[in-house]
């Protein structure tokens, strides 16, 4: 399928679904988009400088830049939004979307009990630093392809680029045709996977991981805490491989949409939300 036919399709299926923003898709290029939102160069991290004492981490939050936050700017002004080694933002988006290896032990004490003597609390999102390590552990990604991790609308990729992964932000009624259109496709009742992680693991680091594994899973995502007010109130994120993606593109005909059944009712509440939330167009 060429960009312009998937683009095409995609608008079909937007329409099917009554969602009014198209989807971001994901790659890894060695050139940064000339207008794209992402984090200020911060100083030099690695887990040998953090274990020698030699990462100041005062520092380091000076440029804290979250990736569902630069996605969020980049959602708004219809552009890219990025990450990269140098430019990371985030000590936990660094290490989720593939830009450094392994990571700083600073995030298993900060996502979960924090630091014994010290005002750090921790988010407490898991129970101890061991099962965020056993967490990190799992979800492991594998070492970036290129220098910059880029996030874009779907209509800005040109012929000779293609994403990984292609990521919708919807609302539970959406959400229902985006789930059951996986499964229509697919075939698997488990094809939808909905892992711990932050808002930048689910769109991301999880379904590297799946991928890695010859696993065409879509993974659901927006349960973390932290990147709740980079997204709609209401809203999740809904993220599937590129291949798979083009497999419920071409099972379109044949799927719910196209007949008259439970999806008509449904549709009616899609467009009831977009009037809600003043989005209806």
């Amino acid at each position: 399928m060429t960009v312009q036919s998937i683009l095409e399709e995609t608008q079909t299926f937007l329409e099917h679904l009554g969602l009014n923003e198209e989807p971001f898709g994901v790659y890894y290029d060695d050139v940064k988009p000339k207008k794209a939102f992402g984090p200020k160069t911060g100083v030099p991290i690695s887990r040998e400088s953090e274990e020698k004492g030699q990462v100041d981490m005062q520092e380091v939050m000076k440029t804290f830049s979250c990736v569902i936050g630069n996605i969020w700017l980049a959602r708004k002004k219809k552009c890219a939004a990025f990450i990269s080694t140098e430019e990371y933002g985030c000590l936990g988006g660094v290490f989720y979307c593939s830009m450094m290896k392994p990571n700083l032990r600073f995030i298993e004490h900060y996502v979960t009990t924090g630091f014994e003597g010290t005002p750090v609390q921790g988010e407490r999102y898991l129970p101890s630093p061991e099962s965020m390590r056993k967490f990190l552990e799992k979800v492991d990604p594998r070492k970036a392809p290129a220098k910059y991790c880029i996030f874009k609308p779907l209509s800005l990729f040109s012929d000779n680029e293609e994403p990984e992964f292609v990521i919708f932000f919807a609302r539970p009624e959406v959400l229902t045709g985006l789930f059951v259109q996986t499964t229509f496709t697919t075939g698997e009742v488990d094809c939808v996977a909905s892992p711990f992680g932050a808002g930048c693991t689910n769109i991301l680091a999880w379904p590297l991981y799946y991928k890695e594994k010859g696993l065409e899973k879509a993974v659901l995502g927006g349960f973390d805490p932290s990147a709740r007010k980079f997204l709609k109130t209401d809203e999740l994120t809904f993220t599937v491989p590129w291949s798979l993606y083009q497999k419920m593109l071409k099972a379109l005909p044949e799927s719910m949409f196209n007949v008259d059944g439970e999806w008509t009712s449904v549709r009616k509440k899609v467009d009831r939300s977009a009037a809600a939330w003043g989005e209806k167009e």
